[in-house]
């Protein structure tokens, strides 16, 4: 009993640390109850299970807001909305399980601090792969200074590795083991040598990111649907205008929930054509797409300043129930309101602005790391991140989506440029920080700044090296283990 309450309070703890109550600090003894239960515990099954008790916790608690999107747009009311959440939850709890399984025998011996830490990276490293991916643990350290000097060297899973580094500790001292089996701790005051984050310095291109708030609901008719479009390019116009002192290069728009189609409807194709013409400035907008098939595609489009299309990116990283519907799973409407199961893309795309290159990855993208980071690789001097964050209504999701995003910025030491539907729209810098917001749930505009940037970071070149060491660790660890 008391090893199931050690592994419900990690689970509970790794949802405190993250909005929407952002206790970050929590991220540093989070798996410490967990790991005191899984060391005391000789029976395989059992530490599964607790693993498994702590990581449903977790994610049915850090991803609530499935339930909402799922009984108002899935349509399978509240309690299937329920039951799919419940069900999500144990799927994704696997990963933890598995962590808890092996981290009972890693922990038995002296290097249990770097063994412990390692394996969690390589468990989660596979959320991706596996289905769905959402907050890493070493995203509790965007706004922590010394440790986020690792992120550019080792990814988001750096960071990931030194908490839990701390939460192995903790839990090697309650269990009262040698101090000696400590003393890998002693590395890591070493960070503090490490380059340190780029200075907070103003931006030096303009940009134009443009938040129209359209509804989730609207049902869409060509009579709506002609007017919408006309209010975003006067929306822009007078965003554009505005600022006399420098126009902007580049004006974003967001993935938005409307049909926008600007390679099959010629009335919008013109009219966006005509305002990339009035504005002098390279238009980016997201709008659906179609493959020669006619199934649609979530894309970027890239407008040049003479009013001919450049580039068009189709988003390669799919949402599971927002623009497909998983096999098995038939009864589940998909919230997007397309007719079809999207089509994924294939490619990586970095075209032309001003001489420089840029990079779009579409809302959800920005959970996979060593995606993201292909954008700069390919040479993308900054990065834009089109989304529509609306599914989300008002709850916690926004926050923590905006936090992954920062942690991609971090990683890559790119500018990113955020424009969604209706919040959260937002201009990042290289080192992570926060530059600028619009309000929520509000029509409006921003004025912002950026630089190109071309420097690569070691973790754009080498992506998840890191984490590839960690698994090699913690299997040599294992082995070492169970030889006599």
């Amino acid at each position: 009993m008391l090893n199931a309450i050690l592994a419900l309070a990690t689970g509970a703890l790794l949802v405190f640390t993250f909005p929407g109550f952002n206790f970050v600090w929590l991220a540093t003894f989070a798996l410490t109850p967990l790991l005191v239960a899984v060391a005391c515990e000789p029976r395989p099954l059992r530490r599964f299970l607790l693993g498994w008790a702590a990581g449903f916790v977790y994610w049915f608690g850090v991803c609530y807001w499935i339930e909402n999107d799922l009984a108002r747009y899935g349509g399978v009311g509240d309690v299937g909305a329920w039951a799919l959440e419940a069900l999500f939850a144990a799927f994704k709890g696997l990963h933890l399980a598995v962590f808890a399984l092996v981290a009972g025998v890693l922990i038995r011996r002296w290097w249990a601090v770097p063994a412990v830490a390692a394996w969690w990276v390589a468990v989660e490293a596979t959320h991706g792969s596996l289905g769905f991916a959402w907050l890493a643990l070493g995203n509790a350290g965007i706004d922590m200074g010394i440790p986020l000097r690792l992120a550019p060297i080792t990814g988001v899973y750096g960071l990931s590795f030194v908490f839990v580094m701390m939460s192995t500790a903790l839990a090697l001292a309650l269990l009262g083991r040698p101090r000696s089996e400590l003393l890998w701790l002693l590395a890591l005051p070493l960070l503090a040598l490490l380059p340190p984050l780029p200075a907070a310095e103003p931006g030096r291109e303009a940009a134009l990111l443009v938040q129209p708030n359209l509804s989730e609901s609207e049902v869409w008719t060509p009579e709506s649907v002609a007017h919408m479009e006309d209010h975003l390019a006067e929306l822009t116009l007078k965003g554009v205008l505005a600022e006399r002192s420098r126009p902007p290069s580049v004006v974003v728009w967001p993935e938005v929930p409307a049909p926008l189609y600007y390679d099959s409807d010629s009335r919008f194709h013109n009219e966006v054509d005509n305002l990339a013409r009035a504005t002098r400035a390279h238009l980016l907008l997201g709008v659906v797409a179609h493959t020669t098939g006619g199934r649609p595609l979530n894309s970027a489009q890239l407008i040049a300043p003479g009013g001919v299309a450049l580039s068009r990116y189709d988003k390669v990283n799919l949402v599971p129930f927002g623009e497909f519907v998983p096999w098995g799973f038939d009864f589940v409407d998909k919230i997007s309101t397309e007719t079809g199961d999207f089509e994924a893309g294939t490619l990586v795309k970095v075209p032309p602005v001003d001489g420089h290159r840029i990079g779009t990855f579409i809302c959800y993208e920005s959970v996979f790391p060593n995606f993201v980071r292909k954008f700069a690789t390919d040479g993308a001097e900054v990065l834009f991140n089109l989304s529509n964050d609306g599914w989300f209504s008002r709850s916690a999701a926004r926050e923590q989506h905006l936090r992954i995003v920062r942690m991609r910025a971090a990683e890559n030491r790119r500018w990113i440029l955020r424009a969604t539907n209706d919040g959260i729209t937002a201009t990042i810098d290289s080192a992570g920080r926060l530059r600028g917001s619009l309000a929520q749930y509000t029509e409006a505009t921003s004025d912002t700044r950026f630089s190109y940037i071309t420097e690569q970071t070691v973790y754009t070149r080498y992506g998840d090296w890191f984490a590839i060491a960690c698994a090699t660790v913690a299997l040599l660890c294992l082995v070492a283990e169970r030889v006599p």
